[in-house]
């Protein structure tokens, strides 16, 4: 008798979901789920032996694919050996000492200068841990008043109290507070919904930068955060010079900037570090998600010589956490990265995104979509209530997407303003044709319906408009 015989039924299980567990923006009032129990390369099985072509990678996260047998041995053979040992104090263990090694070599391979490696059982975590590191970075220099931190509408960063903080949803924030503060939002690049050529775009938003250093003050900004490519925020790449330019505003105020490469880095555009692309050298450098796509939860935080020198001086640096550096964590890692080098999924991320690209552009001549875009395999369907206008539905594409997944069984992901896709780099070109004729097919019979169905079960997680500044009161310069 196998496992699966022995599983309780479908309808027993999401009786005993619906009774017991707590799921992110789920109103408990909300019946319907959709138990998976099985997957394999990007096809995902429910209790109910319905099969799915997973377009968002889980959560933009199995950059290998599901059901890889060689990531699942190593983490047998890990927790054989040895299951846990703490990276706290002096104590160490040979699995985090190999992977921080490796993403050093990883990160100087591209235009990164990383020294040292600060591991987090996560993203969210990660950005906690970066954020406590660049103030404490200019504190331990004597600059205590640097503490602001700048980042950007539409962005997402997690889902902490400073990583909320930082973030542009108000459902992060919003009934929470009070809350860390000290956080101004600049406008990040939107070139569909701005309507302005590249050249403008970053020329406005280096002189909106330049003015908010003026307005608050250089000597009290401690770093900038910002996402290479919005993925939340709907799969926005901005203008190729933006980010050498703004990091070159950073550079000459003194201000850190901090990369958050959870979703961008290992493979999914094409580089293992979206800032190699962009040509930019970040300070510190969030990862997760892509570095074990999923299989046991892990992040880091990588950080130049320059930064590591200073926080890890005098007492050391005084955050760290249960799980940082996990041994079968790290061993998975390993596993992860090895499948991504020997199959060449760098190349196939700028391969299959291509096609991807080319696949969803047949989809502009429908009324609802205004755009489509692409960087690397990072996909976007920009949906609209009014094409000249382009006007966003004001309900965002969450129903969309629910309906795309119930009548076609494509998992994409909805938003705010977009639908959008991300699907593990090992995609073949007939399940990317397969994906979009999924979202054709829903998105032809939609034609702005006047009746618009309300938000789907996922609307919460994103409460109110991306586009609007949420913006402390800052202080003059003096």
């Amino acid at each position: 008798m196998t496992a699966d015989s022995l599983a309780p039924a479908p309808e027993a299980l999401a009786a005993t979901d619906r009774a017991r567990l707590v799921h992110p923006f789920l109103p408990a009032a909300q019946d319907k789920r959709v138990v998976m129990v099985e997957g394999e390369g990007c096809r995902l099985r429910d209790a109910e032996g319905r099969t799915y072509l997973d377009a968002t990678a889980g959560m933009w996260l199995c950059q290998v694919g599901h059901g890889r047998a060689e990531i699942a041995e190593a983490a047998a053979a890990q927790m054989r050996r040895l299951e846990y040992a703490t990276t706290f104090w002096d104590f160490t263990h040979d699995r985090a000492v190999a992977l921080a090694d490796r993403l050093v070599r990883l990160s100087r391979n591209g235009q990164g200068a990383a020294e040292r490696v600060h591991f987090t059982s996560g993203g969210s975590e990660g950005v906690e841990i970066a954020l406590r590191m660049a103030r404490n970075f200019h504190h331990r220099r004597g600059q205590t008043e640097r503490t602001w931190i700048l980042t950007r509408t539409g962005s997402y960063h997690g889902a902490g109290y400073a990583s909320g903080e930082v973030s542009d949803f108000p459902c992060y924030t919003t009934g929470f507070g009070p809350h860390p503060g000290r956080v101004h939002r600049l406008t990040a690049p939107y070139p569909y919904a701005m309507g302005l050529d590249p050249e403008q775009i970053t020329d406005l938003l280096v002189d909106e930068l330049e003015a908010a250093v003026a307005s608050i003050g250089a000597h009290r900004i401690a770093a900038m955060i910002g996402e290479p490519v919005q993925a939340l925020g709907g799969m926005i790449a901005p203008p190729d010079d933006y980010w050498p330019r703004i990091a070159e505003v950073l550079r000459r105020h003194g201000i850190l900037l901090v990369m958050d490469e959870v979703v961008t880095a290992f493979g999914r555009v094409g580089h293992w570090f979206a800032a190699d692309r962009m040509g930019v050298r970040p300070d510190l450098t969030v990862l997760s998600k892509g570095l074990t796509s999923g299989y046991f939860p892990l992040g880091a935080v990588l950080m130049t010589g320059r930064v590591a020198d200073v926080v890890t001086g005098d007492g050391g640096f005084p955050v760290g956490h249960t799980y940082s550096g996990h041994p079968t964590g790290c061993a998975v890692a390993m596993a992860n990265l090895d499948i991504i080098e020997r199959e060449d999924l760098l190349a196939a991320a700028d391969r299959t995104g291509a096609r991807l690209a080319a696949e969803l552009a047949t989809l502009r001549g429908l009324p609802s979509v205004g755009e489509t875009r692409q960087y690397g395999l990072m996909a976007a369907v920009e949906i609209v209530r009014d094409s000249p206008t382009r006007d966003p539905l004001p309900e965002g594409t969450y129903a969309l997407a629910d309906e795309i997944r119930d009548r076609t069984g494509v998992l994409v992901r909805g938003g705010p303003r977009a639908l959008t896709l991300a699907p593990p780099l090992v995609m073949s070109d007939a399940e990317v044709t397969e994906a979009v004729a999924g979202i054709a097919e829903v998105l032809s019979g939609f034609h702005r319906r006047a009746a618009a169905p309300g938000p789907g079960p996922h609307a919460g997680a994103h409460a109110g408009s991306v586009t609007t500044p949420r913006t402390e009161t800052t202080p003059a310069a003096s």
